[in-house]
């Protein structure tokens, strides 16, 4: 330890302030790679849960659904509500 501060008064006034720079260089480097990587695990997850088929409900398909279990219409009407709203 002391062998590294004599080197730096052996630099000379203001010489030692390039090594803060690099520490804080270095830190900065490592939050913009953290970043990049939280960045990229959130968009993995984002993709994963949007493009997964079935996991997207249509709220009228729902509305429907819980009609037809219900009893309020048949199941010919069902089919033929369910086929209209699928097709739009």
């Amino acid at each position: 330890m002391g062998e590294v501060s004599g080197m730096l008064a052996n630099m000379g006034p203001g010489m030692g302030g390039h090594m803060g720079g690099m520490v804080a260089g270095m830190a900065l480097s490592g939050l913009i790679t953290l970043a990049l990587l939280v960045l990229i695990v959130v968009t993995i997850i984002w993709l994963i849960r949007n493009m997964t088929p079935g996991q997207r409900r249509d709220p009228a398909l729902e509305e429907l659904r819980r009609r037809y279990a219900a009893g309020d219409i048949d199941q010919e009407e069902f089919r033929t509500r369910k086929a209209d709203l699928r097709g739009r």
